[in-house]
Order: structure tokens, then C-alpha cells, then sequence
């Protein structure tokens, strides 16, 4: 008889939330995995599933009972177990009670440490059975659950009314009750096609059987992938190509069990409103996929995905045209109506819109961006008179009809609107461009314009915030600071521009009133944005595929982040090309002796008690160890400075590696703390020289 077996849970439940399903997928699993490993019940692999009506985990090979265990307690110390004439005090008493023995049965433990009064036993392993209700009610607690409901007159807690349990090792059924709900081995299918008791016959056969007896793809991945492919060839059907958002794959994939592809259409009138609109009222609100042409634009076709295989499919398709008509019929009154006034004509209105209670209205905000937008054009050798004009016309779309339909659509109808009241086509791009990056991987501003102006409204808002005391805490972050800390690095550092972001940070401080003290945060912001380029640097790998994902900073040792930050860069175009150079001369053969010789020097420097001297003197110079040491100095202070001056960092460090050999020489001949103060001074003299050499790059002593 084995002594394993393959375990089955599943929860079935009413519909649960589409946008929590994935992570409620994935946790649910580990949290089991977690239980079973806490438990002592080694196993094999642990498979998810989840479907709209369940939630579900197959794991391989799981003991059927616990394996025994030696469990050794430790009591008193034995010198206050035992009295001076040998009888056992209070504290062995006691723990002896509580170990369930009178104290002559206890044992001595001895250790490095001491001698100990100890017990020693074996604990009977349980039958895994016995456990498993349990185990799988605490695993449902810890699931990111949105928010948890009641139901009926039961004091269980769960995000929706549970159905029923199946709870299986090999082929019995485990008993038990999780959540109200006695377990059993019977799951239900297909809400329309198979609305009735399944039984499973074996954990094994759990996904198989749902498939074909209950009309269930209960494998999201599989499900996923299956939407996919289906979508995809709908869009080939209808000689275009189906645009497949992920996020909207992920949500249509927990809305359906059986998923079916069914193509729609719409008017051809309805392309003449603006794509990304028609779009967005597809995806984001129908939860259709749109359709292109091979050469871009937008068809009249959409996919949809339906839950059910119909009779009928054409009544469907109908269906689902005539839900989408009135979003289309709204989309394309906004386009109309919002044209009749320009943005410009809009913003005077501005000033009747609260941005932040204690920050003032978009108007207030509009015109801070105005300023600095005309700072950081003129600091950048950009078009001054485009930026300004930019800048007035920001925020102007915010007030229209489609955006205040579609906020997703910010930035992009002001370029459609720009571009209708005969705006400078520059000035259109800037007002799409000042959202990105919307989201991680997203593309970075490519016009001179947009980046100003993207810049601006982002240092604006984390001025801003920052002043009134609301910085992110924890996972709360409710003006999305970090993503817009992270924007100005990226468009800074990948964009090369040459900006002094503490100087940057002070101009947007300065169109704050008085009275807020904006100036008083800056340090608090500059910091806030070192820390964001100290995870962007240091994340082993980015999400997305945009330009983020390729941009070659993942992935740095912290140490050598460190070591830029030592030196305090302010400008985070500078602040990377340090970072390449000090990763490059990281990995260089002499890096580590360098950078333990430069910790020893710092060390030695930080606790000498007199002031050392700003220049060394050659004549006191002795050893040959350090007359040699001086002139590779000198020599190289001569080397790097124009390296230095032209930022070539790689160059300078490659360079201040061939320091190594006389660095070393120096500590195994020269003794530094001499008698002599006059030579001690002078060779103190002589290493600050030495590192504030390779402090011209980093401070290289942080990479041991």
C-alpha cells in the first residue's frame, strides 16, 4: 500500500471578482504549499486552478501521515535544578509538569554551552487526513481577498458565499467541514451546460473530468491561452489582426469557464471618432477586442468572448452589437461637442476646478507648470515660446466631455482637440506625451517639448505633495508619487538630458506661496527620488516590454549604487554614467584590493585625532614604498583630470587600476601611524590624496 497520495481541494463558489482571481489563483497554492511544509508533509508538485465558481489546488504525492519526530525540550540550567544537597528546586519541578513526568524521569543535556535538565521523546506523526481541514481554513485566511462578505446566519467570512468543498487524498473522501460546508468529492460544472453534481473519481482526474463531463477549462493558464488563440483567429477571419490587451486577456479569462470567440461589428460612421476612444470603450468597458487593418487602423469589427456555447450564435452577436452601440453613439457625441470650443477658450475654467484642497485648482497647478516649463526649456536649449504654449494648454482636456467619460483618455484627446483648433503640431504631441510613462515599460516622451512638459508636471505634483505632508507610506500611494519619481529619472537619464535635479526641485518649490514652505521638503523629495532610482537600478529584472525592460539598468549591485550615492550626484545623467563606470571597474581583477585598500584608508583616515595636512611633502618621504606611491599619484591626478572634466568615468577608473600594485607595496612596507608626526602627518597627507582621487568617480571603499 502507498504510503502517499495526490490531494484535492476545491472551493466552489458564487462568481468571484475578475480583477482578484489571479492573485487569489496563485496564493491560494502557495499558501496550501506553505501549510503542508509547516505540517511536516514533504510532496510533490502543487497545480492551481480557478475558474469564475472555484478555486482549486492538486498536489502530488502527499504522505498520508506525519513521520514521527524526535522532539528534545530544554529546562533549567542544572545548577538551578537542583539544590545543594541535590533535591530539585521549584523551576524543575515545575518544568518537569509541564513536560507531563516527575523530574526523576527528565534527562541531562549537556552542550558547549553548559549542562541542561532536558525531555526527550517521540511525537507520533497524525494522519494527514485528520489535519487537512484545517490546514486548507487557514490557507483561505491568508488569500488577498478585496473584501470578505457573510452570508446566510454563519459566522464564516469569505470574498463570496461558498457552494461547496471537495476535499480528496487519493481516492477517499477527507471529512471534515471548511466553511460551513461538509467536504465531499462531488464538484459542479458548467453554470448553463452542466448545472449538476460531478463526482471525482481521483485527485488526478479533477481537471479532465471537469473538461468533459462539466464544460469547464478549470487550468487558467490553459483557458487563457485558449481565448488567445481563439481571438487571434477571429481577427484573421476578419482579414485584420485582433488587438490583445494582456491586462483585458487576464480579466476575460476569469469571467469565463468555456470560453467561445464571437464576432461583431459597428457602423463605419463610428471611425471617424478619434481610435483610441473607440478603444477604450471596447476594451474597458465592454470588455470586446478591437480589430485593426493590416495597416493600423481600427475596423469595425470586434471579438467578444462568450461563457456559453450557443444554439444561436448569430442572436448573440447581436446582442453584443446592440450593447455596444450606445457607447460608440456616446463617444462620437462627445468628439462633436467638445470641438465646438477650443482648449485655449477653456482655461479660464481651469480656476473652477480643485486640483488639491491645500494645493489650489487646476489653474494654480497649470500655471506652476507654465513656469517650469519655461525654466527647464530655457536650462535645455528648447523652444521657449512651444513649451509655454504647451504648458497653458495642459490641463484644458480635463474639462472636456470625453475625457470626463474616459479619464484614460487624458493627454490623448488634448493632442486630437490641439490638433483640430490648429495648435502648433508640436504643441499637440507635448499634450499626449506629458503622461508618459503611463505605466512600467511604456514609451518615454519623444519630442523635446513633451519631455519638458512631462517633467514639469511631475516635479509639480511631488513638490507639491511632498509639502503638504501626504508622501506615499507603505503600499498606499494614492497620487502615484513613485511611478512619477520613476518617470522623471527614466526621461532624465534615458532622454540625456542635463538637468540639476536639486537645482530642478528648488524652481518648482519657488512658484509654491510663501506660505506653504515648499523649500522646506526639498531635501525630503530629493531623497524620495534617490530611493525610487536606487530600486530602479537594483531590481533584478522590469516588468513590461517597452523600453524600460531593454534600457540595460537592471540588475546593479547595491553596493555599487552606494558608491555612487556617496558622492551625492545631483544631476541623474552624471548619476548613471558613474554607475556604469563604477560596475565596469567592479568587475576588474583589482577592484577588490582597491576597494579594501580604500576602506582601510578611509578607516585610518576617520580616526587619525589631528588635522592632516592639505599637501604631502616629497622630502619627507622615506620609504621607497611611498616616494613610488606618490609619483603613480601624481601621475595619475595629471591622467584623469581631463577624463574627469569629459565625465569619461570607465576611462578614469581603468586608469586609477593600475594604482594597485604600488597601493600594496605601500601597506606591506610603510608603516602609516609612525612616531614621527611629521612622517605620520605626511603619509596620512599622502593616502587622503590617494582617495580623493578615485573620490573624483565614487567611493569605491563602499563595494567590499
Amino acid at each position: 500500500m502507498s504510503s502517499t497520495a495526490d490531494l484535492l481541494v476545491e472551493i466552489g463558489t458564487e462568481e468571484l471578482p475578475p480583477n482578484a482571481l489571479r492573485r487569489m489563483h496563485d496564493a491560494f497554492r502557495d499558501a496550501l504549499d506553505a501549510q503542508l511544509d509547516e505540517h511536516h508533509l514533504p510532496h510533490g508538485a502543487c497545480t492551481a486552478f480557478a475558474t469564475p465558481r472555484r478555486l482549486a489546488v492538486l498536489v502530488r504525492d502527499v504522505p498520508l501521515r506525519q513521520p514521527d519526530r524526535d522532539i528534545t525540550r530544554r529546562g533549567p540550567a542544572l545548577q538551578a535544578a537542583f539544590d545543594d544537597d541535590d533535591r530539585p528546586t521549584k523551576p524543575a519541578e515545575g518544568f518537569a509538569r509541564s513536560c507531563g513526568v516527575s523530574v526523576d524521569d527528565l534527562q541531562r543535556l549537556e552542550t558547549d554551552k553548559g549542562a541542561w535538565l532536558a525531555w526527550q521523546t517521540t511525537e507520533s506523526g497524525k494522519d494527514c487526513a485528520e489535519l487537512l481541514p484545517g490546514m486548507v481554513e487557514q490557507a483561505l485566511k491568508l488569500l488577498p481577498v478585496p473584501k470578505r462578505m457573510r452570508w446566510g446566519d454563519n459566522n464564516f467570512e469569505f470574498v463570496r458565499p461558498v457552494h461547496w468543498v471537495v476535499l480528496m487524498l487519493g481516492g477517499d473522501t477527507v471529512e471534515g467541514n471548511i466553511m460551513g460546508r461538509d467536504c465531499g468529492n462531488e464538484t459542479r460544472g458548467h453554470r448553463f451546460h452542466h448545472n449538476a453534481a460531478i463526482r471525482i473519481e481521483s485527485p488526478a482526474d479533477y481537471a479532465d473530468t471537469l473538461e468533459h463531463d462539466g464544460m469547464v477549462l478549470a487550468d487558467m493558464d490553459r483557458r487563457r491561452e485558449s481565448i488567445r488563440a481563439q481571438v487571434t483567429d477571429a481577427g484573421r477571419a476578419c482579414g485584420g489582426r485582433a488587438v490583445i490587451d494582456e491586462d483585458l486577456l487576464d480579466e476575460v479569462t476569469a469571467l469565463v469557464e468555456w470560453p467561445v470567440a464571437i464576432t461583431g461589428g459597428f457602423d463605419a460612421r463610428f471611425l471617424e471618432v478619434p481610435s483610441e476612444a473607440l478603444v477604450s470603450s471596447m476594451q474597458d468597458h465592454q470588455k470586446f477586442f478591437p480589430v485593426r487593418a493590416v495597416d493600423g487602423s481600427l475596423m469595425q469589427d470586434f471579438i467578444t468572448v462568450a461563457n456559453i456555447v450557443s444554439k444561436d450564435p448569430i442572436q448573440v452577436q447581436a446582442g453584443n452589437e446592440r450593447v455596444i452601440r450606445p457607447r460608440l453613439e456616446d463617444a462620437a457625441f462627445f468628439w462633436e461637442q467638445d470641438r465646438k470650443q477650443t482648449l485655449a477658450s477653456r482655461v479660464i475654467q481651469l480656476d473652477r476646478m480643485t486640483f488639491q484642497k491645500k494645493l489650489g485648482t487646476l489653474g494654480d497647478k497649470q500655471r506652476r507648470i507654465a513656469a517650469l516649463s519655461g525654466y527647464l526649456a530655457e536650462t535645455l536649449g528648447t523652444d521657449t515660446q512651444t513649451a509655454m504654449r504647451a504648458a497653458e494648454l495642459c490641463k484644458c482636456d480635463l474639462l472636456t466631455n470625453m475625457v470626463y467619460e474616459f479619464p484614460e483618455l487624458q493627454g490623448i484627446m488634448g493632442r486630437y482637440y490641439a490638433l483640430h483648433d490648429g495648435e502648433d503640431p508640436a504643441v499637440a504631441a507635448a499634450l499626449d506625451e506629458q503622461y508618459q510613462p503611463r505605466f512600467a515599460g511604456d514609451e518615454l516622451p519623444a519630442s523635446a517639448t513633451g519631455q519638458v512638459l512631462a517633467l514639469a508636471e511631475r516635479i509639480d505634483t511631488l513638490v507639491g505633495i511632498f509639502t503638504i505632508g501626504q508622501p506615499p507610506t507603505g503600499d498606499k500611494d494614492p497620487f502615484a508619487l513613485r511611478r512619477a519619481a520613476l518617470g522623471v529619472l527614466r526621461i532624465i537619464i534615458e532622454q540625456q538630458l542635463e538637468l540639476d535635479l536639486y537645482e530642478l526641485l528648488l524652481t518648482a518649490a519657488g512658484q509654491y506661496d510663501e506660505s506653504l514652505d515648499a523649500a522646506a521638503c526639498i531635501d525630503e523629495v530629493f531623497d524620495f527620488l534617490m530611493g525610487r532610482l536606487r530600486n530602479w537600478y537594483t531590481e533584478k529584472e522590469r516588468p513590461g516590454t517597452g523600453r524600460e525592460a531593454g534600457t540595460g539598468h537592471a540588475g546593479y549591485d547595491v553596493h555599487v549604487f552606494e558608491a555612487v550615492l556617496a558622492r551625492q550626484p545631483r544631476r541623474p545623467l552624471d548619476f548613471d554614467q558613474r554607475m556604469r563606470a563604477v560596475r565596469a571597474f567592479h568587475a576588474m581583477p583589482e577592484a577588490e584590493n582597491l576597494a579594501a585598500a580604500n576602506k582601510r584608508i578611509r578607516n585610518i583616515l576617520r580616526k587619525s585625532d589631528t588635522a592632516i595636512p592639505d599637501t604631502c611633502s616629497n622630502e619627507l618621504l622615506q620609504e621607497s614604498a611611498e616616494q613610488t606611491l606618490a609619483a603613480a599619484i601624481s601621475e595619475q591626478a595629471k591622467s584623469i583630470q581631463p577624463l574627469i572634466e569629459q565625465r569619461a568615468y570607465t576611462d578614469a577608473l581603468r586608469s586609477l587600476a593600475g594604482l594597485q600594485a604600488p597601493v600594496d607595496r605601500f601597506f606591506d612596507d610603510v608603516m602609516v601611524m609612525a612616531d614621527d608626526p611629521a612622517l605620520r602627518d605626511n603619509r596620512l597627507a599622502l593616502l587622503q590624496r590617494l582617495a580623493d582621487l578615485f573620490l573624483q568617480v565614487a567611493d569605491i571603499s563602499r563595494l567590499q
